[in-house]
């Protein structure tokens, strides 16, 4: 351990106060004797000594244990040479006076030391309620910040005030590095990265091999660790830490549990700012979905009814027609999306749920996307136990929709899709697969929110609202989905719904009954 020189001025300031506790000590003592000794005329030596007795207290009282131990055998020895017969001398003619001495002695260090204590321990009761004090004071102003610059001045305003110590805040950053926070810029040199880390994994440590020693100590809130806090003391430092080492813990413990309450408003308040921008961007999407369903129906009819007017339309023309339907068909499409993505936002759709199997809903939804199949064989495989499920037909055929033309627009064309169910504990894994160049699964991208695209730059018509619907669908039907790349190339999506307690079909194993022709 390194000490400067400014670490032993204190000590040689402690080293004066003590020696001139004892000369005090001394001092009264004499002061006493010289009292005492025209009294010894006029009282009993038996009084005199109640004298000395009383000296002893006020020295413990005044000045500690140390000097009051000193008081006690000085007095003692002051009372055998000047008032006990014979005088300036410390032989005893009477032996009863050496009874005396002893209980004088003993009464002494025994009052000493009781007064002593008592004066210890009302100082340790005083110096607790001052930090009791202060411990509250700033767990009151903690409650009411509003800003993690507020909290990081009130702990360092409180160990400033309470312990005379510098400190600062170790917290990290988004990308979990320990950043110095309320240094100022100025102290951060006697703060050790890897000190603070140590404290912020393990718990407290203390750095003792610096010339002013420094105190890690973790803000270890309910939930996990939010920082830590780091203190220094530049006179006495080791002694210091040592005995101020469980406030330090409580500042921190404070600290930490302020920061995170701070945490969680920030999270609450991003929260309802998504919320809120979530619900007027689907009161908007309804709006502009509702006004645009009926053109975009009428530019359909037109498109129809000129293709098939009479006289019969040029070929360019003809062609013309069957691009605009199929431009409005797609586009009534996406509204359709839109609107039924606002209203599953808003929770304004309620399941029909029905008892149904599972294979007339996949052979709808093929039939619904013949023309986006065309150049893609279906194969189903469905296991010939599958039993009944309940689920609104209307929803899963679009989650079904949705997850296929999904694997026609993507996949490698006359590739197969493939589409297979099978029964998992208490779910229905149903798998919609296709042999396509797959997903690009990213951490930063949920392919499953609204308006996210696998790929951003896309000749392939989309808003990236279907996977959005499918899920919102499904996590309806109490089931999840997830998608992943299949090793032999292609994406596979997989939805669960719950088997729950069909009911028993019961067949009818009579004989038909042929007719008389």
């Amino acid at each position: 351990m390194t000490t400067s020189a400014n670490d032993g001025a204190p000590a040689v300031a402690v080293g004066r106060r003590e020696l001139g506790s004892y000369l005090l000590a001394l001092s009264a003592c004499a002061l006493t004797t010289l009292i005492a000794a025209p009294l010894s005329s006029y009282f009993d030596l038996a009084n005199i000594v109640m004298v000395f007795l009383l000296v002893v207290v006020l020295v413990a009282v005044r000045l500690g244990r140390g000097p009051a131990v000193t008081a006690a055998f000085v007095s003692v020895a002051l009372f055998d040479f000047f008032l006990v017969p014979p005088r300036l001398s410390f032989a005893v003619n009477d032996a009863q006076y050496l009874l005396t001495f002893a209980i004088m002695l003993t009464v002494a260090l025994i009052t000493g030391q009781l007064t002593a204590g008592l004066k210890v321990q009302a100082q340790l009761a005083s110096v607790r309620e001052q930090r009791a004090g202060a411990l509250y004071e700033m767990s009151r102003e903690l409650a009411g910040a509003l800003s993690l610059d507020q909290v990081i001045a009130i702990c360092q305003r409180c160990v400033a005030a309470v312990i005379q110590a510098e400190s600062c805040l170790v917290l990290p950053d988004d990308a979990g590095q320990l950043q110095v926070v309320g240094s100022g810029g100025q102290t951060a040199h006697w703060i050790k990265p890897d000190m603070a880390r140590m404290a912020f994994d393990g718990g407290a440590c203390t750095d003792l091999d610096a010339a002013s020693a420094v105190g890690y100590f973790a803000l270890r809130a309910p939930t996990r660790v939010r920082g830590v806090l780091a203190v220094t003391f530049h006179s006495d430092s080791t002694a210091r830490l040592l005995e101020h080492h469980s406030l330090l813990e409580a500042v921190a413990s404070l600290a930490a549990i302020a920061i995170e309450r701070l945490h969680y408003v920030d999270v609450a308040n991003k929260t309802e700012l998504q919320m809120v921008a979530e619900r007027l961007r689907s009161s908007v999407l309804s709006a502009v979905s509702h006004d645009l369903r009926t053109p975009l129906t009428a530019l359909v009819g037109l498109a129809d009814a000129l293709a098939a007017g009479r006289p019969a339309l040029a070929d360019h023309q003809r062609e013309s027609a069957e691009a605009i339907r199929d431009q409005a068909v797609r586009l009534s499409g996406l509204v359709g999306n839109l609107l039924d993505m606002a209203r599953l936002n808003a929770g304004a759709v309620k399941l029909r749920k029905e008892w149904q199997p599972l294979e007339e809903v996949i052979g709808s939804s093929i039939k619904l996307l013949e023309r986006n199949l065309a150049a893609h064989p279906v194969s189903v495989a469905l296991p010939a136990d599958l039993p009944l499920l309940e689920f609104d037909a209307v929803l899963i055929e679009r989650v079904f929709c949705n997850l296929i033309e999904n694997a026609a627009k993507y996949a490698t064309p006359h590739t197969p899709i493939e589409i297979s169910a099978r029964v998992q504990d208490a779910f229905v894994q149903i798998t919609v697969s296709d042999s396509g160049r797959g997903i690009p699964l990213k951490p930063d991208i949920d392919i499953f929110q609204m308006f996210v695209r696998g790929t951003r730059e896309s000749a392939e018509p989309g808003i990236g609202l279907g996977l959005a619907i499918c899920r919102a669908i499904v996590e309806a039907h109490l089931g999840t989905i997830t998608a992943h790349n299949r090793e032999q190339g292609g994406a596979c999506f997989m939805f669960t719904l719950p088997r729950g307690n069909p009911p028993v079909v019961e067949l009818d194993d009579t004989p038909a009954i042929a007719r008389d022709g």
